[in-house]
Order: C-alpha cells, then sequence, then structure tokens
C-alpha cells in the first residue's frame, strides 16, 4: 500500500504488477469500499488477464484521507473527471480497462462517457445510472444496523475514517436532493465496449439499471445476470464472474 498526492489530497493505494504490453486493470470500488474490501478479486483477475493493475480507496475510505466536508450530490462526476483523470496521469495510465462496483461502477461508467480517448473497455458491476426505491430503503436498513454499532466494528478494520465512509455515502444517497440523480445523458456517449454483470436478487437496484444501459449506450455492451446472486457479484458468484471478465479482457486483446 503506498499514499500518493493527488491534488493534495493522499490517495490509498495498490499496484499489482504485469504485462506492461497490456491494458492497465483499474478498480473502483462500492460505496463502502477500499482496497482491502476489494480482498484478493483484483490479484486474481490481474493474474488471468496477465496484467498490471491499480487498486485505490476514495477520499474518505480505507487510508486516504477523511473528507472535508459532506459530499454533494455530483460526488460521482466530481471523482469521474477530477480525480481519477489525475491519479491515472501520476501513474502514467492510459485507455485502462475500468473494473467498477457499484458507486465505483458509476464513476467507471461516467469516465468512459467523457474520457478521451476512450478506455480500452469497461466493466460494470451493480452500476446505478438513476436513483431506484429499492436503493434509498435498502440503505436506510443499512443506516439503522451502523447506528446499532455492529457494522460500525466491522468496517473499522478498513477504514481509518469509518464515520466517513459510511456516513459520507448512506447520507448523500438518503439526501431527497439525490433523488434526481441520473446518468441518462451519460448514456448516450459510453461508446467503448462494455460488460455489465448484476445479480437478479440485488438489494441495492434492479435489473433496470443495466437494461438502461444495454438499451441507451452506442457501444458494443454484454450483459451477465446472476441467478441467485445479490449486490457483490464477485464474492456471491467469483468463479463466473472471473470468467466473464477474463473473457471480456481476452476479446479486447483480440480485437
Amino acid at each position: 500500500m503506498t499514499l500518493v498526492d493527488i491534488g493534495g489530497v493522499r490517495l490509498e493505494t495498490r499496484l499489482i504488477l504485469g504485462d506492461a504490453t497490456k491494458p492497465w486493470l483499474v478498480f473502483l470500488h462500492e460505496g463502502l469500499g477500499s482496497v482491502s474490501l476489494w480482498r484478493d478479486f483484483p490479484d486474481k483477475l490481474a493474474r488471468r488477464a496477465g496484467a498490471r493493475a491499480l487498486i485505490y480507496s476514495r477520499r474518505g475510505y480505507g487510508q486516504s484521507d477523511p473528507l472535508e466536508e459532506p459530499r454533494n450530490p455530483d460526488f460521482m462526476h466530481r471523482e469521474a473527471l477530477d480525480v481519477l483523470p489525475a491519479l491515472l496521469a501520476h501513474f502514467q495510465i492510459e485507455r485502462p480497462i475500468l473494473v467498477g462496483h457499484s458507486d465505483g461502477a458509476s464513476i467507471a461508467l461516467i469516465y468512459a462517457a467523457d474520457a478521451a480517448p476512450d478506455p480500452t473497455g469497461v466493466v460494470l458491476m451493480a452500476p446505478h445510472v438513476f436513483v431506484e426505491s429499492i436503493s434509498v430503503e435498502s440503505i436506510a436498513r443499512v443506516r439503522n444496523a451502523y447506528d446499532d454499532g455492529q457494522l460500525r466494528a466491522r468496517l473499522e478494520r478498513h477504514h481509518a475514517n469509518v464515520d466517513d465512509a459510511f456516513l459520507g455515502w448512506a447520507d448523500i444517497w438518503m439526501d431527497p436532493r439525490f433523488r434526481a440523480w441520473t446518468l441518462g445523458p451519460e448514456l448516450a456517449r459510453l461508446t467503448c465496449p462494455t460488460l455489465l454483470i448484476q445479480g437478479e436478487d440485488d438489494d441495492y437496484g434492479t435489473l433496470a439499471q443495466i437494461d438502461a444501459i444495454a438499451d441507451r449506450a452506442p457501444g458494443p455492451v454484454s450483459k451477465l445476470v446472476l441467478p441467485g446472486c445479490g449486490h457483490v457479484p464477485q464474492r456471491d458468484r467469483p468463479i463466473e464472474v472471473l470468467d466473464a471478465i477474463t473473457r471480456f479482457v481476452e476479446g479486447l486483446a483480440a480485437g
């Protein structure tokens, strides 16, 4: 783990070495995630792909610097358009394959819609492109569990500033201002190859999320829908997810 300074903010990063001729894999974590909460999934995927990988914790998560103020409804856009390009430039990463989960998948989509040149491809696991009631209701239940203390204790193992990580995520998603948030305009600009992965039993979003992407994105899109799978496909169905992403990455190389 290394802390790097991006615009005056220290971000926790981890690098995995691999073939320098292949595109980097860049992992973007979920709303409660961090470098450590990816566990060994990036290592397994990078080993299969033979590629280098970058994993980082966004501000307020993992060992990265704490938040200075509450998040605003445009927090995912700010991450995708301001922080991520600066981080990629720091490591001299061009045209990566972005692997995003949940909020991280939405950030990857925003970046892909406006990056020049396009990323080589994007993998979007349980992405959000608009706000559904199921998401807000599930977050409200988790918010109560956090107040009870057990969830907070578990998250403290992964976040130096645990209230920033949890409340920074939960409070903005439950903010009435956030209900109008959407990535509709970005979908029309998603032209790079895209792999969508969604569990049928996801408590934080329905299949309408990936259907919206598949229907509106002008670029090539493939979908993997997993029965008996919740919000974390890489944990619930790791073999199928690794196989699907490996095939996707190999297809990008062949194309």
